[in-house]
């Protein structure tokens, strides 16, 4: 990923080797080269605090589709990196590019200098050079590395990080894999913004037709209600079936390197215990995910351990990542299966008790189509909230007391209501920068999101994350700053507060202060939202057991707040990480000093 251009104990050695094996036996089934793909999800079996790396161009294709990558390493994804907590990490990573490059460490409190921002936090890594990262691990769980030059994580270079916990681990598995979702495509980035300038939805074939309206009727009470949803959307000039900007048109759908039909696979034995660390490593992607027949215990978010969630499903937004356990009891195979948003294409791979055996693939479901709600609306049909809210399947899937809260006050669950500081700019102009304005902005964090609701599963929601242990600074935030997320998709501008980056100042942090961000989505889309160097601490009504995350996916209409402690000085990159908003303006800077 680049800065906007304006600015200039796990597995076992039998098991490592048991797994490994089949996955060799696999690549060579495939009849590609083994050095295209990443080592098939095994975490090494040793920890290590010393890597020498390169980065260069390896000629890889998925899907039918060729592309001389920048990689790590020579595989896409890249090595996984074993890390232990506590340690202090020394990474070389040689450029072997004819262009600089960097590596971004994704979620890892790190000093300002070592967090890979080419023109923020240092200058890049020259062709032929090499740039030693040194730092120190206080944390543990699953994260992610990726570029942060030219668009080279839209290529390929990027991968996953394990960090072993200093103490035993309270979740330990028999099983333990890495699951990295992305895209893949020979399409230059530089191509895609092109087009997404000239044509918004350059890559949306499936647009309302009178053929989809019965259905549409059905599903918002009435004819008038169908009717009155498709002139609002044409009145604002925007498809309610724009749910992704780049689609399956044109991007085939990978879990660790592969394709759908090349279907990577994991190993266990009926009754054991087997962790699943998911990555969302997309560039534009959200994903959705089930394994059918099995029961997921969600167990960490984004790196930190929650109380266990039992589930059926969960949406993965783009850099998220979350720790599932599963325990398959019987003697078969089981697909886990990643479906986009849109509903365009799906990645899939296979947990099986023996090489060779594969499970049926899942039918798709039915695309989402926006609705009032993703205007910024609020609720137009009282009922409807009311549903989303109702608790199913012993509470899960529950959904906000949505309808009832008032969000005019701000006040949020779990919100300090003493009297601070609010930099508070007001709702932004609509303008050439700004298509919409939010005029009743909803908490969603019961919402498990667009085209998941009342769909027959157990799905997480954001308000079922609770922390295993009272977050560290007990300090009520002194001030708030607010932030309005908006764009204009017909010119493909986004930005904060209806400006884009080239025409924005720095958020200035006082080292040591405990601020709130609170973000209303004026747009239609997710956005998943990523503050480099600092933990966010969603206030989602867990009071002192706020999760810590490092993105937070903002929802169409929406409003929501998390907690910062400006505990790290220094220059930090403020983003939305789906790669093509943020390039185009939906960025900032975080100093604190």
């Amino acid at each position: 990923m680049s800065v906007p251009s304006s600015f200039a104990d796990g597995l076992t050695r039998r098991r490592f080797v048991t797994g490994l094996g089949a996955a060799s036996g696999l690549l060579a089934a495939s009849g590609r080269p083994a050095r295209a793909f990443s080592p098939s999800g095994i975490i090494p079996p040793t920890a290590s605090d010393m890597w020498n790396l390169s980065v260069g161009r390896t000629r890889i294709e998925v899907g039918g589709k060729a592309l001389d990558a920048p990689c790590l390493e020579g595989s896409v994804p890249g090595p996984i990196l074993r890390w232990r907590q506590g340690d202090t990490i020394t990474l070389n990573i040689a450029n072997r590019l004819a262009e600089t490059t960097s590596i971004h460490w994704h979620g890892i409190r790190l000093p300002s200098d070592m967090d890979g921002v080419p023109g923020l936090s240092f200058a890049g890594i020259p062709p032929g050079r090499t740039f030693s990262y040194r730092f120190r691990l206080h944390q543990s769980g699953t994260y992610w590395y990726h570029s942060h030059s030219g668009m080279q994580e839209a290529q390929g270079l990027y991968g996953a990080i394990v960090i072993d916990p200093a103490r035993p681990d309270p979740n330990a598995c028999d099983r333990d894999y890495v699951i990295v979702l992305a895209e893949w495509t020979d399409v230059p980035p530089h191509d895609i913004v092109s087009n997404l300038k000239m044509q918004d939805d350059y890559y949306v074939f499936r647009q309302r037709t009178a053929a989809s309206f019965p259905r549409e009727a059905r599903e918002a009470g009435g004819t008038m209600a169908a009717l009155g949803s498709r002139l609002a959307w044409s009145k604002m000039r925007m498809a309610a079936t724009d749910i992704a900007d780049v689609t399956g048109v044109i991007y085939t759908y990978t879990l660790n390197g592969h394709a759908p039909d090349m279907d990577w696979r994991g190993l266990f034995r009926p009754g054991e215990r087997v962790r699943l660390r998911f990555i969302n490593a997309a560039t534009m992607t959200f994903f959705d995910v089930r394994i059918p027949g099995l029961e997921m215990q969600v167990v960490q978010a984004d790196g930190n351990d929650v109380e266990p969630v039992a589930v059926d499903e969960f949406r993965i937004g783009v850099a998220e990542t979350y720790d599932v356990i599963v325990r398959p009891r019987e003697d078969r195979a089981y697909a886990i299966f990643a479906q986009s948003e849109d509903r365009t294409g799906h990645a899939r791979g296979t947990l099986a008790p023996r090489p060779g055996m594969t499970a049926a693939t899942p039918s798709m479901d039915p695309r989402p189509v926006r609705t009032m709600i993703d205007m910024g609306m609020g609720d137009m049909s009282a009922d409807s909230m009311d549903m989303a809210a109702m608790p199913k399947d012993g509470g899960h899937n529950a959904g906000s007391d949505m309808g009832s809260m008032d969000m005019s006050s701000g006040a949020m669950p779990g919100m300090a209501t003493s009297p601070m500081e609010v930099d508070d700019p007001g709702p932004p102009p609509v303008n050439v920068e700004n298509q919409n304005v939010a005029m009743m902005p909803v908490d969603r964090l019961g919402s498990p999101g667009d085209g998941l609701e009342r769909n027959g599963r157990r799905v997480l929601n954001y308000r079922q994350l609770r922390a295993t242990r009272p977050g560290a600074d007990p300090r009520p935030p002194s001030r708030e700053i607010i932030l309005h997320l908006t764009g204009n998709m017909e010119r493909y501008i986004w930005g904060f507060n209806g400006r884009k980056f080239s025409e924005s100042g720095p958020i200035r942090l006082k080292r040591g202060e405990r601020v709130r961000f609170t973000l209303i989505n004026d747009t239609m889309m997710e956005h998943p939202i990523h503050l480099h160097g600092l933990w966010s601490e969603l206030e989602n009504g867990q009071g002192d057991f706020r999760p810590y995350k490092h993105t937070i996916i903002s929802q169409p209409g929406s409003k929501l707040s998390y907690l910062v402690t400006a505990d790290s000085p220094g220059l930090w990159a403020y983003h939305c990480h789906l790669l093509y908003h943020m390039d185009l303006g939906m960025f900032r800077t975080v100093a604190v000093s």
